[in-house]
């Protein structure tokens, strides 16, 4: 019996439906940590506590041994009331801007003609990761012109690309990186990440620096990019009801060609 391989393929067109869902899941993720992170932060474990103290106390459902064990289950209906609504506040107050991010890459420039977009400059590239038969991972790395454009397309335009001719530039960016989770233990999301930096780098001497966002609610990914040599820049923004401050990362040319590990060939 032959094992499967995994390879790095370049995206085809019979991939658009698997990578749109993909780029949506990989959003909404990070939304399942913010709420599962918040609903466990002391903060909220402390609010929870206190509003059910005051209702078991307004109701006297404090433990009442005369009961036996039973009486000591009196003030659980009161916790188990404001868990639900607690969760559901936590969610309604994160929920807003992963909807958000999730429209806004599904209408970027990059999405409406994968192949054209990433076809304008040797340096960039969409990757797909497969191990056999199933796919295991993507990630785009963007060295054109429009690498540090954060348009977005609206209704009326987003039948047409809207982005700048062939040429590329001296900045590259990582638009998209996703491993599926019972692949991240094997760290397989380095070789691909390397595979992209490779390629960016090998694509001429143009591109000098590759940036990146890292999430600290994307725990693989940030780790990925820490261990393949970048290095934070400048603070891209918060997010979630705890404010998580997400960050913009760079690596330079020189400093990947003196240290940088190198990629697998796939």
């Amino acid at each position: 019996m032959v094992e499967p391989s995994a390879r790095i393929r370049l995206y085809r067109p019979s991939d658009d439906k698997l990578v749109r869902f993909t780029l949506g899941k990989a959003v909404m993720e990070g939304l399942a940590v913010a709420n599962r992170r918040a609903a466990f932060h002391p903060l909220t474990l402390s609010i929870w506590v206190a509003l059910s103290s005051i209702m078991v106390q307004l109701l006297d459902w404090w433990p009442k041994p005369s009961y036996g064990w039973l009486g000591y289950l009196a003030p659980l209906p009161a916790f188990g009331c404001w868990a639900m609504p607690t969760l559901y506040l936590v969610d309604w107050i994160n929920r807003p801007y992963f909807d958000d991010t999730v429209m806004d890459t599904l209408r970027r420039p990059d999405i409406v003609d994968i192949p054209k977009y990433y076809a304008r400059s040797p340096s960039s590239g969409f990757f797909i990761l497969e191990y056999g038969d199933n796919f295991v991972g993507l990630i785009a790395i963007d060295a054109s012109r429009d690498s540090t454009s954060t348009k977005t397309l609206t209704a009326k335009d987003s039948t047409r690309a809207g982005f700048q001719g062939m040429g590329t530039s001296r900045v590259a960016t990582i638009r998209h990186f996703y491993v599926e989770e019972p692949f991240r233990k094997t760290m397989i999301q380095n070789d691909l990440l390397q595979h992209a930096i490779q390629h960016a780098f090998a694509g001429g001497d143009t591109v000098q620096a590759i940036n990146a966002v890292a999430s600290p609610l994307v725990d693989y990914v940030q780790n990925s990019l820490r261990d393949n040599g970048f290095k934070h820049n400048k603070d891209a923004g918060k997010v979630g009801i705890y404010r998580w401050t997400v960050t913009n990362v760079v690596v330079r040319r020189e400093n990947w060609e003196q240290s940088g590990p190198k990629a697998n060939v796939y």
